[in-house]
């Protein structure tokens, strides 16, 4: 267990939408890497290629449309992407990449019953795929049904240990459900697996997930009333997602601008101090 004893929160902050911190990478986009993420979309960003595809094949066909595909997810066209990867599907029953990256982008249409529905058709297919299990858990999270959240990101890591965005998501439910010690302990887990995949524990170089784990660590802290170990990770954060850093994804950036809201939070005066 983990040694520290939490206090509590001085200043209960109950799920009503205070609480801005999300599970990492949520936004669907072209460029988006694979995790809650496992979130990209398979295939190349280009425009839609308006020659005639009668004399394609039905697998170049296929690539087609998921190129056009990707190119609506782009431009932030989420029905029209949907529909084309409906029509994939219809073409291929099969293609469980295919249900996955669907559901998906119903999960940013706010559709999560149908994404649901996907991720089901998907794991059905193959229910060895531990990116799928994630994505199913993280739809269960926004449903409200963290238990059923909790089992399947325990699945996606039975299958897949070093999958370090499962494990910032159970610990970020852990934390809804003010599970806090859980939480911690799976946040301390994260980042040794972290170090050891990039190897960070050899150079000292530090990586942007490594950065998003201190925040989620911190903000875990931070509710729990532990705030000098909250205030030590949110510093940690800022250090790590410097906004010099030209590679960092935008849910970085906006993480980073939370941290510092949440980090103001803490140093500013209280009003009742003497």
């Amino acid at each position: 267990m983990n040694p520290r004893v939490f206090k509590g929160q001085q200043n209960k902050e109950r799920r009503n939408g205070a609480d801005q911190s999300t599970r990492p990478f949520a936004p669907v986009t072209a460029g988006a890497i694979q995790t809650r993420q496992e979130r990209h979309l398979d295939g190349k960003q280009i425009a839609p290629d308006r020659s005639d595809v009668a004399c394609l094949s039905l697998a170049e066909q296929n690539t087609l449309l998921r190129q056009k595909a990707l190119y609506e997810v782009k431009q932030g066209h989420y029905d029209a992407a949907i529909a084309l990867f409906s029509v994939l599907i219809e073409r291929n029953p099969q293609s469980v990449n295919d249900y996955n990256n669907r559901g998906l982008l119903y999960v940013q249409n706010g559709q999560l019953a149908y994404a649901l529905a996907d991720y089901n058709a998907a794991l059905q297919l193959n229910p060895r795929l531990a990116k799928i299990y994630n994505n199913r858990a993280n739809c269960y999270a926004s449903l409200g049904r963290p238990m059923e959240a909790l089992f399947d990101y325990e699945t996606a890591l039975d299958l897949n240990p070093a999958n370090t965005h499962a494990r910032i998501n159970q610990g970020i439910t852990f934390r809804e459900l003010e599970m806090y010690e859980h939480a911690i302990e799976t946040f301390d887990l994260a980042l040794q697996f972290d170090q050891l995949l990039s190897g960070a524990s050899h150079t000292g170089k530090t990586t942007s997930i490594a950065g998003h784990i201190y925040a989620e660590r911190g903000r875990t802290s931070h509710l729990a009333g532990d705030w000098n170990y909250a205030v030590a990770d949110y510093r940690r954060t800022l250090a790590v997602l410097s906004p010099s850093e030209t590679t960092l994804l935008d849910v970085s950036q906006r993480l980073r601008l939370q941290v510092k809201v949440w980090l103001s939070e803490l140093l500013k005066p209280q009003p009742n101090a003497s």
